[in-house]
């Protein structure tokens, strides 16, 4: 369903009249397209503190393009701040320029790990994620801030060339961390050689469950835009959108009910060539009511669906060798299962969930299978689930974010193909929402 509103603000009247009314003023996001792969307009790199990075090649690769008169990103160095005094300096620098970014402009600030022998530099890198999150939530106009923790330049890349591009049009006011239990490149095989950053996925084969229509369809064209040869499953009852949409993508379908005790089984041997680069957990159910209200088969039937099938597959999957080191696997989690949701105990604990086998498994499965773990989190995102929803309730989930608008599938698809890609071997345990920074949860 069309968001009225938003169209509306994009009109001279719309603007003059929300803005006399102080009602939100969003504006229409920058996505990717392949007539505007990249953002345009003037980087500005800024330090504050003294930084030991040399972050010009990384940034000279992964920034916007050229052109445009206001500058479109930027990028402060905070990495060095390591007490109160040096906290000025983040001011200092971005004060003067936070007004002059360009609309759906992006500012990423750059931490460092918070160091457990030293209270005053964890106090103040810990300071710098209010800072971030405060900062997104009023610089408005489609603009996005994210926080990025890491330990070299070089694992950022892969990170860096996501949040300063349209790809990260509704991932705002996250914490991201790069390089503590992930490494540089491929996962588990060092450095990164040259990828072709049009089609970083070629060559690979993924996964996908849920991907006859949603989200999961969109992760899958995202994926196979990327170059991955995608296996696209879902339950037979989909079996025809299944194989239109596998058809579409020169892709391969496989119905299979995802909560079948064999179903890791029944993947790796239905995979071409019997290996898996990236393995993505869309699929998901929701039967809402209230506890009081909520019979065991609609709480049972979700957490099978949601959590105890991303188990059981992964842990199949992982154990028979059927995923490759440098592999990624990549679950959906939701703000739900962070921030909880009245009349979806059932969907929020399943999601939780999720949370919680990316953080536990995320070190073990690199260190033993060189496979990185992490999750997204989605926000409100028009699908035609939401477009059910009672008027009242589906205009609070639109502006109840920094971006004052929904998200949409392709967002999460985005921010999947980056985890999935081999660029991002260095972020492992993330938990990165796609909510345009919502008001729910931290």
């Amino acid at each position: 369903m069309a968001d009225r509103y938003l169209s509306l603000t994009g009109t001279a009247p719309g603007r003059f009249l929300t803005r006399r009314l102080g009602l939100p003023q969003p504006v229409r996001l920058r996505r990717w397209s392949a007539e505007q792969p990249v953002l345009q307009g003037e980087l500005l790199h800024l330090t504050a503190g003294k930084s030991e990075l040399d972050l010009a090649p990384v940034l000279a690769r992964s920034g916007p393009g050229s052109g445009g008169d206001r500058p479109v990103a930027v990028v402060l160095d905070a990495t060095g701040v390591r007490d109160v005094d040096a906290l000025a300096e983040v001011h200092a620098a971005l004060h003067p320029v936070v007004r002059s970014v360009a609309e759906s402009g992006r500012i990423v600030v750059l931490g460092a790990p918070l160091d457990p022998a030293d209270h005053h530099q964890a106090a103040v890198q810990q300071a710098l994620e209010g800072f971030v999150r405060s900062l997104g939530k009023e610089i408005g106009r489609g603009r996005t801030v994210n926080l990025v923790r890491l330990l070299e330049a070089g694992a950022a890349e892969s990170t860096l060339r996501f949040l300063l591009s349209p790809r990260s049009a509704y991932v705002s006011g996250q914490v991201i961390e790069v390089g503590g239990h992930g490494v540089s490149g491929r996962g588990g095989g060092g450095p990164a050689g040259p990828e072709d950053p049009e089609k970083p996925l070629a060559g690979r084969t993924a996964l996908v469950t849920g991907a006859a229509r949603g989200i999961g369809e969109a992760v899958a064209a995202t994926l196979a835009r990327d170059g991955a040869l995608v296996v696209c499953l879902d339950v037979p009852a989909a079996g025809g959108d299944l194989t239109s949409v596998a058809e579409r993508l020169g892709g391969v379908a496989l119905p299979l009910d995802i909560t079948a005790e064999d179903a890791g089984a029944r993947i790796a041997d239905a995979l071409p060539g019997g290996r898996l680069d990236v393995l993505v957990h869309n699929a998901g159910i929701t039967r809402d009511r209230r506890l009081v209200n909520m019979a065991a088969e609609r709480w049972g039937s979700v957490l099978d669906v949601n959590l105890a099938s991303v188990l059981r597959t992964t842990d199949a999957l992982l154990s028979r060798g059927a995923l490759r080191a440098g592999g990624r696997v990549v679950a959906t989690a939701s703000i739900a299962g962070i921030a909880g949701n009245a009349g979806q105990t059932n969907y929020a604990a399943s999601k939780a969930g999720v949370v919680g086998l990316v953080r536990s498994l995320a070190p073990r499965a690199l260190s033993e299978y060189g496979v990185t773990v992490n999750a997204v989190a989605p926000g409100f995102i028009e699908t035609k689930m939401t477009a059910a929803v009672p008027l009242f309730i589906r205009e609070a989930g639109r502006r109840m974010n920094s971006l004052a608008q929904g998200g949409l599938p392709v967002d999460v698809a985005e921010t999947t193909a980056w985890l999935a890609s081999p660029g991002a071997g260095a972020v492992n345990g993330q938990v990165v929402r796609v909510c345009g920074q919502s008001l729910l949860g931290a």
